[in-house]
């Protein structure tokens, strides 16, 4: 059974640690993200976080309901982190492609804690604000409600996905994810054309690009889809009597 989360002011009262440091929700989560840093998306446990704070493992369920609980809190301080280093120029279009830009580079920022949140829904502060930017963003252009939706699923799902995809590349070791990229080289680009035509034509320019994100092409692709269904709403409109 989950121990009861108390409150901040509670928690201040609380006895500095054995370092000397008072701990806060805020400090559980960095101290979280560096252990994370150091020993990889599957080496978060109470005991490694409790070490790395110098407290009792115990002591994180004071403040989370359980390592689950803490998970969902890292995600949301990445999009937290997003929404931080954004600002809007009031173009829709722009905004959109400048705030998926930045969900996607606070991801790759912290590739082990994106590995382990990325599919998560957290339902915290920081993650809300981001939703609801991106909805505000949607309806004030224009869009209806139903459209807004839709276009807010496909955008956040993308971000995200393309976040774990891209991140669990940065997550390797550098020789693992060396040996990767070579191996368009090494092999694709050796592959007969008798038997492989269509990868032997094209095996140099994969090469270039596959060790690249295809995130900002395809963000492109789905603003342009949102920008078409957008004009073709206005121009029903204008022709209703």
């Amino acid at each position: 059974m989950a121990k009861p989360v108390v409150s901040e002011t509670q928690r201040r009262r609380r006895r500095p640690t054995r370092q000397g440091t008072v701990l806060s929700e805020s400090m559980i989560i960095h101290t979280a993200m560096r252990v994370l840093r150091e020993h990889g998306s599957t080496g978060l446990t109470a005991r490694r976080l409790g070490t790395a704070l110098g407290a009792d493992p115990s002591t994180l369920y004071r403040y989370f309901e359980g390592m689950d609980d803490l998970v969902r809190a890292i995600g949301a301080e990445l999009m937290g982190n997003a929404l931080e280093n954004w600002r809007p120029r009031g173009q829709w279009r722009n905004d959109l492609h400048s705030l998926g830009s930045a969900i996607h580079r606070a991801y790759l920022a912290e590739p082990h804690a994106a590995v382990l949140t990325a599919s998560r829904v957290t339902g915290r502060p920081r993650e809300i604000a981001v939703d609801e930017t991106i909805l505000g963003i949607l309806r004030t252009a224009g869009f209806s409600d139903e459209t807004a939706a839709g276009i807010y699923h496909a955008f956040i799902d993308l971000a995200l996905a393309f976040a774990a995809l891209d991140a669990g590349a940065l997550a390797l070791t550098d020789e693992a994810r060396a040996a990767d990229e070579a191996m368009w080289k090494s092999t694709y680009a050796r592959l007969p054309a008798e038997e492989f035509p269509h990868i032997s034509a094209t095996a140099r320019l994969l090469a270039d690009r596959m060790p690249y994100s295809a995130y900002p092409v395809v963000l492109d692709t789905l603003l342009d889809r949102a920008a078409a269904q957008l004009n073709s709403g206005r121009r029903q409109r204008e022709q209703t009597p």
